[in-house]
């Protein structure tokens, strides 16, 4: 099988090639850096630039299925000029790859795409599944609204589609989990707000295999790309802390400090949302890291 994969050089985009060349099947990949582009039998690199609408219509050669993973990092200020860059390097490379599968003969049957758990609105008490409805009423949450929208048009040219709302990534090779564990290294490290608020989360292992689970079956339709174990802010913190065997004595560290450091990005500190991973579970998808715990042991050594 041959995919073609945006954003392959990201967290999770860099697993996922890994695995998929792993198991013998053929990676196209598109770049918005020439110097980035290799060619070699079973992996080849190949040249866009979605804002500009410039496509190397080659990549989709002997192309089965399409995953979609770019997008620019949410870890940034979110300026103005970046909220813009936020929204556009989802849907416009959304758009340009729609717009050359309608224009090009292609046996692509499948596209996959990345999206996120920033659609659902924060609760205590809500537990949100793939059937939930509910649409916060935020930045964030709108651009999940219209990713997923621009993923969605897809179906027009009679492909499956499929969405994978991801929660926050733990990983060794970076992401949130090691911008957490820093502070706890150094002895200062601590909870935010409350504490109590609760993350979805899932590991890198298990994100990359779940990607190569639905290519391997077509699965369609949302996926919660979360692990079964939510996991409440202090109670990571704390975890953290002892497998570092580290002490935490500082208080958390209130909403309006982070407001003031991070602009409007210190709400993903603050999101609280209980998201489960009900149709994986369906589907009988195997977690190798179902747990906190086991996620920890794994990253942390």
């Amino acid at each position: 099988m041959k995919i073609l994969v945006t954003g392959a050089t990201g967290l999770i985009g860099q697993e996922l090639v890994q695995l998929l060349l792993a198991n013998n099947h053929f990676v196209n990949y598109l770049t918005t850096s020439s110097k980035k582009i290799v060619s070699k039998p079973n992996y080849q690199g190949f040249f866009w630039n979605p804002q500009e609408s410039k496509i190397d219509e080659n990549c989709l050669q002997g192309v089965d299925t399409i995953v979609h993973l770019a997008g620019s990092s949410i870890a940034k200020r979110w300026t103005k000029s970046y909220k813009q860059e936020l929204l556009e390097s989802r849907v416009l490379s959304a758009h340009l790859l729609y717009s050359l599968l309608k224009k090009t003969q292609h046996q692509v049957q499948q596209v996959i795409s990345a999206s996120g758990t920033a659609i659902y609105p924060d609760s205590y008490t809500a537990i949100y599944d793939e059937n939930s409805s509910e649409v916060e009423d935020s930045f964030l949450s709108n651009v999940v609204v219209s990713w997923e929208e621009s993923i969605d048009q897809f179906k027009l040219l009679n492909l499956k589609v499929t969405k994978l709302r991801t929660g926050v990534v733990y990983s060794q090779k970076g992401g949130a989990l090691q911008e957490i564990i820093k502070p706890i290294k150094m002895y200062v490290g601590s909870g935010f707000g409350s504490g109590k608020q609760q993350q979805s989360w899932i590991h890198l292992t298990d994100v990359a295999n779940l990607y190569y689970f639905v290519i391997k079956n077509q699965t369609e339709g949302i996926i919660n790309a979360v692990a079964p174990d939510v996991i409440s802010n202090n109670t990571l913190t704390k975890l953290i802390a002892d497998k570092l065997r580290k002490p935490l004595f500082l208080p958390n560290i209130p909403q309006f400090v982070m407001k003031l450091i991070l602009g409007e990005m210190h709400i993903l500190l603050f999101n609280n949302k209980n998201i489960v991973p009900k149709r994986a579970l369906e589907l009988d998808f195997k977690f190798q890291y179902p747990t906190i715990q086991k996620a920890l042991d794994n990253i942390i050594k």
